[in-house]
């Protein structure tokens, strides 16, 4: 190499290294940018991360996608597993503890239970043995739906008791069993819409799709194929509903209804939040405007200019420079911190 061209390596070579050392996020920053992980938080603080097409879309969605489980060395853990161990165990072909270790004696279970179902008796769940076990699950008749009234159509998940109601005109018009986040990835709480709906993807997601604006994940409302998970807390914050259920839901609900998610309360604010930001405390500050009246739209986790001029509304009836910003003494007007 010429000795004219190692200034400009060495430079190049500088860049990388300071984008890097002033950025220690930096690789896993670009990574999260390529492919959105269903309920992933991308960050508290928007940087640079654009709200697109991707939203509420099940394209980018990756955690209800099912991994092969088979007996390792080490063996194989986690919440999957303790759902394979939940299904078997109430269909009957497992009696061990639930654990969630994939051990010999849950590799026996499974055996047994694809050998009654004419598979390959290996030993190894993948697909074929997740739907022949949702298959062999006993599922409630969906109850004779009748008309259909005319009227504005809005859902609430209650969170706490695993309910979705389905509202048509302002009156309750079908209720619905449903599993909810773990305690470690809770389902978000807030007013998003369903801004995509999509059919038959299958696994873990069964077969109906509806996807939620929320601003900080891919989160929806979907089939699954772990139906003995209805009623409890297992999902990474998704909704699922039995497969039979959700179809249809997907007949009745449009996109753009409106979800409200509650049941438990949001996370207090802990930062200076400004128009740009997102993510559960912004719906915080949200929902404490809307409880003194200041009218910031939705409480869909967003700090938009609405959510700006309901702080500035704020700060005027109580003689405080408007400036928009949240911090520190809107928040201890309202009560969020």
């Amino acid at each position: 190499m010429p000795k004219t061209q190692y200034p400009f390596l060495i430079f190049g070579l500088v860049l990388v290294l300071a984008a890097a050392g002033s950025c220690p996020g930096f690789v896993g920053t670009m990574k999260s940018m390529e492919s959105v992980d269903i309920y992933h938080v991308l960050s508290r603080e928007n940087h640079g991360f654009s709200e697109d097409d991707r939203v509420g879309r099940l394209t980018y969605a990756t955690d209800e996608s099912d991994r092969l489980l088979y007996l390792a060395d080490p063996p194989m853990g986690g919440d999957d597993v303790r759902e394979l161990q939940y299904g078997l165990q109430r269909t009957g072909f497992y009696t061990g503890p639930i654990s969630g270790k994939f051990d010999r004696v849950l590799m026996t279970a499974v055996q047994e239970f694809q050998r009654q179902h004419a598979l390959s008796a290996d030993g190894v769940v993948g697909q074929g043995t997740w739907q022949a076990l949702c298959d062999d699950f006993p599922v409630p008749v969906l109850e004779d739906t009748g008309d259909i009234p005319d009227g504005d159509r809005e859902i609430v998940i209650d969170v706490a008791r695993r309910q979705l109601i389905v509202y048509i005109g302002g009156e309750e018009f079908r209720r619905f069993a449903v599993a909810v986040g773990l305690s470690k990835t809770p389902s978000p709480i807030g007013e998003f819409l369903i801004v995509h709906k999509s059919m038959n993807w299958g696994g873990g997601f069964g077969t109906r799709w509806l996807g939620l604006n929320v601003p900080w994940g891919i989160y929806g409302i979907h089939g699954t194929n772990k139906p003995w998970s209805i009623g409890t807390m297992a999902s990474g914050g998704c909704i699922r509903m039995f497969n039979s259920h959700v179809e249809y839901l997907y007949r009745i609900i449009p996109e753009g209804t409106i979800v409200r998610m509650i049941g438990r309360e949001s996370d207090r604010v802990t930062r200076q939040l400004k128009p740009g930001n997102y993510g559960q405390d912004v719906i915080t500050l949200q929902q404490a405007l809307q409880a003194n009246g200041c009218d910031c739209g939705l409480a869909d986790g967003r700090y938009g200019e609405q959510t700006g001029e309901a702080v500035k509304a704020l700060q005027r009836r109580y003689g405080m420079l408007p400036d928009g910003l949240g911090w520190p003494d809107v928040y201890l007007l309202l009560g969020v911190r």
